[in-house]
């Protein structure tokens, strides 16, 4: 609740300008690259020990480490006032985002996208019941994702800056519809796992241009009251997203509730297409306009 607005806060003020975008892309790189790796480690960290009392020894060295890299971070050299904590300061990050319409378009979009095309909470269903691949399969199958991710990521951070930023964004969220659509509809293994590996890419690039887009639009003194908005947009999006797969599931099957959030993703693309005209005029991420 308080690290993860804070972190997104701080990031602005720990490079400069120009390499910004990038520096969020890097930044998004590791993320997907530790999905990935960590679960993997810490497997193998417990098989060599075998012990219980290691995820205690991990989790500590894992905040004395945490705690000698924030030492490391200089102090800020620009100063804000600050205000007296009262209920209009706390809403104020949701005023703003209010008014600001790119932004609430850029987080809503996403919100509903992840909702209804959380194909992800169906993936031990697949790999059991209808690809037939197992326990080993299901591990595949969640990586796919990931990597398609953390690949996309670090392919756009040598990219050369986007310039059609919004309509970037709205056509790989069209695409994360598309590949939901075709891994709901697949009989094949491999093919699973490219669909899942595309939708991993997709999603990377609208998570990027979010996630570079809410910090240029947001004045300094608002980036982390902001920024918890936009942490309850992605946190509500994959948990309600969940409960969204699992019900229509219940409801109408498998592969239909999976065709279903995929059809609902292209559908809130084409409404926000209309909606927002500011996402698709939003051209170059490094152009603030508050």
């Amino acid at each position: 609740a308080f690290d993860g607005p804070a972190s997104q806060a701080i990031v602005p003020q720990l490079v400069p300008s120009p390499i910004f975008s990038n520096a969020v892309k890097w930044n998004s790189s590791t993320m997907q690259i530790a999905f990935i790796a960590g679960p993997a480690a810490a497997g193998w960290i417990y098989a060599m020990s075998g012990r219980p009392e290691t995820v205690l020894i991990v989790v500590a060295a894992m905040r004395l480490a945490s705690f000698l890299l924030v030492a490391l971070i200089r102090n800020r050299t620009e100063r804000l006032e600050a205000s007296l904590m009262t209920l209009k300061t706390l809403l104020a990050g949701i005023r703003f985002v209010w008014d600001k319409k790119i932004i609430l378009g850029t987080i809503s979009l996403d919100l509903f996208a992840v909702l209804l095309g959380g194909a992800v909470a169906l993936l031990p269903i697949y790999a059991n019941d209808i690809l037939k691949v197992g326990a080993s399969g299901l591990g595949m199958l969640r990586a796919a994702p990931a990597l398609g991710a953390a690949l996309m990521a670090i392919a756009l951070a040598y990219l050369p800056p986007l310039k059609r930023a919004g309509e970037t964004m709205l056509a790989c969220v069209a695409l994360f519809g598309v590949a939901t659509i075709l891994f709901g509809i697949s009989k094949n293994f491999h093919f699973s796992l490219l669909c899942l590996f595309v939708l991993g890419a997709a999603d990377m690039v609208s998570v990027v241009i979010r996630g570079v887009l809410v910090q240029v639009q947001t004045p300094h003194e608002m980036r982390g009251r902001v920024s918890a908005v936009n942490l309850v947009f992605i946190g509500a999006s994959n948990e309600l997203g969940e409960f969204e797969s699992g019900l229509t599931a219940s409801w109408f099957g498998t592969v239909p509730a999976v065709l279903i959030g995929g059809l609902g993703t292209l559908a809130v693309v084409g409404i926000w297409y209309r909606l927002f005209p500011e996402i698709r005029r939003f051209k170059r991420l490094e152009e603030p306009m508050y």
